[in-house]
């Protein structure tokens, strides 16, 4: 097996590549660019389709021109180094659809959908393109190989739990329900979306200062606290109206609305799990995120039943999942041949 592998986190507005060392894990350089899956299927509608070409092969390009963009910053070469792909690379407007796996989902990555691309000669690398888990009414591609990451992270720290649901906040934060090794639920919450589209395109607009939301002041964590006690109160759809109205009555800041809209919306997809009083929570945020869903937490009294990943093995878990699964991938081919 090579000795490295170049780790390919594809979403939707964002491309993340590493190479990863495979037996110390170690991170040895890293590409990040807005360059998602919508981007490179719009450029491949416009550019690609017209002239005849394969959308698979299109897609192939745009990554051959980011690895060598990476091997250039590393100055070395990446030549010949597999790479595993997750995320929305492998849906209808990626790089190729594969089927979603299905519930339950075992997260040894046994079940997990996965093909495989033999070398080619202009893409001389082989390649696991991995698919995403569906339930009967949601969908999620690229966070059930970063789940897998975790897990095995958080096994290797010497935390194993047996029953927890895990938080994964982002523009669809999701809950993953997670019961004796396999992913038995999942919930999708468009908590970040809605922000955004909240806070910049919405009447709500000139309510907010969001160049505040790095400023944890008393008085704008006291009224990121009242945004999620309104989620309570009122509901979301009423809730985000008392933004206008706090600016109208000055109640609050542009600053303090900021925080009061995020708590609004944090506040509202946390409530559920007030309901299941039985499961122990983990939250598992990046840096930017952990702060407010913490505070969220705190003032919902789940603190006690929450642990919090480090940042630090949220930013390694979709790497350490692609990896998993390219082992578990490379076992299944040897089994495979030797049986011919």
């Amino acid at each position: 097996m090579n000795n490295h592998l170049l780790c390919c986190d594809w979403g939707t507005s964002f491309f993340r590549l590493k190479l990863l060392h495979v037996h110390s894990y170690q991170c040895l350089g890293e590409l990040t660019t807005q360059e998602g899956i919508a981007a490179t299927f719009a450029a491949w509608q416009a550019a690609g389709e017209p002239n005849g070409m394969n959308k698979t092969h299109f897609f192939r390009q745009q990554l051959t021109r980011q690895i060598d963009t990476l091997a250039q910053q590393l100055a070395r070469s990446l030549t010949g180094i597999p790479v595993a792909v997750s995320g929305m690379a492998s849906s209808s407007i990626g790089m190729d659809e594969i089927p979603y796996a299905t519930l339950p989902f075992l997260l040894d990555g046994s079940q997990a959908g996965i093909r495989q691309y033999d070398p080619q000669l202009d893409f001389p690398h082989e390649m696991i393109l991995i698919s995403g888990v569906r339930s009967d009414q949601d969908v999620m591609r690229g966070e059930e190989t970063q789940l897998i990451g975790l897990i095995t992270l958080l096994q290797q720290a010497g935390y194993a739990p047996g029953k927890a649901i895990f938080i994964f906040p982002g523009t669809h934060s999701k809950h993953l329900y997670v019961e004796d090794g396999r992913l038995i639920d999942f919930a999708t919450y468009m908590t970040g979306e809605i922000f955004q589209l909240m806070s910049r395109q919405s009447v709500l607009k000139d309510s907010l200062d969001l160049d505040s939301l790095t400023d944890f002041s008393p008085a704008n964590v006291q009224a990121f606290g009242l945004g999620v006690r309104q989620a309570e109160a009122s509901g979301m759809l009423h809730g985000l109206f008392t933004i206008r109205t706090n600016q109208l009555f000055d109640k609050l800041t542009k600053s303090e609305n900021a925080f009061y809209l995020s708590g609004l919306l944090i506040g509202t997809e946390l409530q559920p799990l007030l309901a299941v009083k039985n499961w122990p929570l983990v939250l598992g945020s990046g840096s930017r995120l952990a702060p407010f869903y913490a505070l969220a937490i705190d003032t919902l009294n789940l603190t006690a039943r929450t642990t919090t990943s480090p940042a630090e093995l949220i930013d390694r878990a979709a790497s350490m999942g692609q990896l998993v699964l390219y082992r578990n991938q490379a076992t299944h081919v040897a089994a495979s041949a030797a049986q011919l």
